[in-house]
């Protein structure tokens, strides 16, 4: 196999610009598509440093950790940033944003983070994005880990750079990356002369040499495996349908919520209201007197395949993560993961049920 992969054909043009069109498909957008050549902070970072500068004032929400590094490259750019911050086991609501509005009507770009696959919660982007096209800014939007678990739609919903990785709910490497541009942000991007110019970061680049030459000649030598994957995922998304795939996440997380109240001992859902939790990961609040990251640790020393993470940095020793997304949005994932946390939680000294939580998990699924 290694010697068949080795031995590909390069990877041309036009069949990079087909997996483009591909993936324009899937985010039903009729904006440029550019594929970047690198994981989903590529574009992300290069978004943000194409658009923003000194005479920036930027919206920053901040739903976890992905919205801090944001506000720190706003920061970096010399933007004005105005950061929202709610507490990560909520979400942000169109109302907060149109009051940031009022209170700084100076507002001309918004970073948001779709559904936060660190902290659980997934953010109302069709709502804000009407409060943000009312005012006529630039929308930025992380949907790395929305994109095959809940609907992304740029155009319907306003948003200037849509930003999506292959390696969450599409089930695919992380090497690969891509964002969607509409025509304001690269009117926005022209007009900063401090947009990343011949850099691996710019997205003017790939605009001005590959877009507007027609899509005939790559900018360097495509990553050839990675890109190979991503028509696999598209196919295979397309293949199954994109509502059956996002169908499949949502029984996910309902059922991995329900199973975790029924399986007791104290651990309950990190994001309170089931309504604001993401499809692609179920976050879960480590029983008072345990530490979450040992509870995992446990876990994963039974089971080293569990889909199952401590919360990074100060969460490890509250949040659990339950990752179904990808290949493991199934129910076998869900009843694997329930076993595991109840395991290491009975051999902490709780009081579970397991066959409660199983049955619970089924049921949430059907």
């Amino acid at each position: 196999m290694t010697h068949l992969l080795l031995d590909l054909p390069p990877l041309g043009a036009a069949r990079f610009a087909s997996i483009e069109d591909r993936v324009a498909r899937l985010l039903g957008t009729g904006q440029d598509v550019v594929i970047m050549q690198g994981e989903a902070l590529l574009p992300l970072e290069g978004a943000i440093r194409a658009t923003a500068g000194p005479g920036t004032t930027a919206l920053n929400v901040i739903t976890g950790p992905y919205g801090q590094t944001f506000g720190d490259w706003l920061r970096d750019c010399g933007a004005t940033v105005i950061d929202l911050a709610v507490p990560f086991h909520t979400a942000v609501t169109a109302e907060q944003v149109r009051a940031a509005f009022a209170e700084h009507p100076e507002i001309d770009f918004v970073s948001l983070v779709h559904a936060e696959a660190a902290t659980g919660n997934t953010n109302p982007v069709a709502e804000i994005g009407e409060v943000v096209r009312a005012h006529g800014a630039l929308f930025y939007l992380d949907a790395v880990a929305s994109i095959g678990a809940e609907p992304v739609l740029p155009d319907a919903w306003g948003v200037d750079l849509c930003v999506i990785g292959a390696q969450k709910a599409m089930g695919g490497p992380a090497g690969v990356s891509a964002v969607s541009v509409s025509e304001r942000a690269w009117e926005r991007m022209a007009a900063n002369p401090r947009a990343p110019r011949r850099s691996y970061l710019s997205l003017l680049d790939w605009k001005e040499r590959w877009i507007d030459g027609g899509r005939k000649t790559l900018l360097h030598a495509p990553a050839q495996l990675e890109m190979l994957a991503l028509e696999a995922c598209v196919e295979r998304i397309e293949a199954a349908g994109l509502d059956t795939v996002m169908a499949r996440h949502a029984a996910a997380a309902a059922a991995t919520r329900a199973g975790a109240l029924a399986l007791g001992g104290g651990l309950e859902p990190y994001v309170r209201d089931a309504a604001e939790a993401a499809p692609v990961a179920t976050t879960l609040r480590a029983p008072s007197g345990t530490v979450a990251a040992d509870l995992v640790a446990r876990a994963l020393a039974a089971d080293p395949a569990l889909p199952l993470a401590a919360g990074g940095g100060a969460l490890a020793k509250e949040m659990i993560r339950v990752n179904h997304y990808g290949p493991e949005a199934t129910p076998g994932a869900v009843r694997a993961c329930l076993t595991g946390l109840g395991t290491a939680l009975a051999e902490a000294g709780a009081v579970v049920d397991l066959p409660a939580a199983l049955s619970a998990a089924e049921k949430a699924w059907r």
